[in-house]
């Protein structure tokens, strides 16, 4: 059987290799480009670059494209780790790349890296609306603790606060 052009067209994305590894300086432009297509509560360059160059306690993760096409960053997470905590400030994927394990790839690593560091447990908000996000995260154990009012905006929305014990 063979593919079409719309249907191979649709599938690029699946069959494209990437990376996840440490985000650099140079990621920045992809990963404030993905912030902006993504609803996020904006950070910009200016916010990320500082985590990335100042806090030691930064987990700054970038999915990378190796396939020379397209975008070359293709996902991120922002955290950090305070004590017995993995705080996931911001993971978002890029449209073309959704749904296809990039958000789970990066928040195992994130995770993993958690582990490392000795942290108890992972915890999060993610939109009250934001429904894939929250069956992704349940799919990996985290369960609900609370909801923080009005906590996002551009539009204004509650967030669900979930948790992960590791």
């Amino acid at each position: 059987m063979s593919l079409s052009d719309s249907q191979y067209r649709d599938l690029r994305p699946m069959i494209r290799p990437y990376i996840i590894e440490q985000m650099w300086e140079r990621d920045l432009s992809g990963v404030v480009e993905i912030e902006e297509m993504s609803g996020l509560n904006r950070w910009g360059y200016d916010a990320y670059r500082r985590e990335l160059l100042s806090n030691e306690n930064s987990v700054m993760l970038a999915a990378r494209n190796l396939a020379g096409d397209g975008p070359q960053v293709i996902g991120f997470l922002a955290g950090w780790t305070v004590e017995d905590e993995l705080h996931v400030n911001n993971i978002a994927t890029h449209p073309d790349y959704r749904r296809i394990g990039v958000g789970q790839r990066l928040m195992e690593t994130g995770v993993d890296i958690g582990r490392r560091r000795g942290t108890a447990y992972v915890l999060l908000e993610v939109r009250a609306s934001n429904e894939v996000a929250q069956l992704l995260y349940r799919k990996m154990g985290f369960n609900y603790v609370g909801r923080r009012r009005d906590y996002y905006r551009l539009p204004a929305e509650d967030a669900f606060v979930m948790k992960l014990d590791i």
